[in-house]
């Protein structure tokens, strides 16, 4: 009985070495760039770190470069928008309160996370909490 013991724990470790070997075999495809551009983080955190981005013709204060890249927008400068982009207006000095907001100006919906944020931006709340 110890021989066919053997024989059994010898074949099924032959077939735990041949599914690991198996296994660790894998084929990358290479499909090239893909079109448009790559998915930006989902989450970002809420630290305090304004950039101006652009996309389009419309440039943007956001609170940091997450939050810009997450938008679609992309990164042309440290600190907010400044001059012929924004009206030459004042920054506006907010708290960093959240309690979100949905806000537009022109066409465009946009959720901040407070009012003063929003009209910093010169933008009309038009509800309380995400877009």
């Amino acid at each position: 009985m110890v021989f066919s013991g053997l024989s059994v724990l010898r074949q099924v470790l032959t077939m735990v070495a041949l599914a690991f070997l198996a296994g660790s075999c894998t084929v990358v495809v290479d499909d090239g760039p893909r079109p448009g551009p790559m998915p930006g983080p989902q989450i970002c955190t809420r630290e305090y770190a304004p950039v101006c981005a652009v996309r389009g013709g419309d440039r943007q204060t956001f609170a940091n470069g997450c939050r810009a890249e997450q938008a679609g927008y992309r990164i042309v400068r440290r600190g907010q928008c400044r001059g012929e982009f924004d009206g030459g207006r004042k920054p506006a000095m907010c708290t960093m309160e959240y309690r979100p907001v949905c806000a537009r100006r022109g066409n465009t919906l946009r959720t901040f996370a407070n009012a003063c944020g929003a009209r910093a931006e010169n933008f009309r709340i038009i509800g309380n909490g995400p877009c």
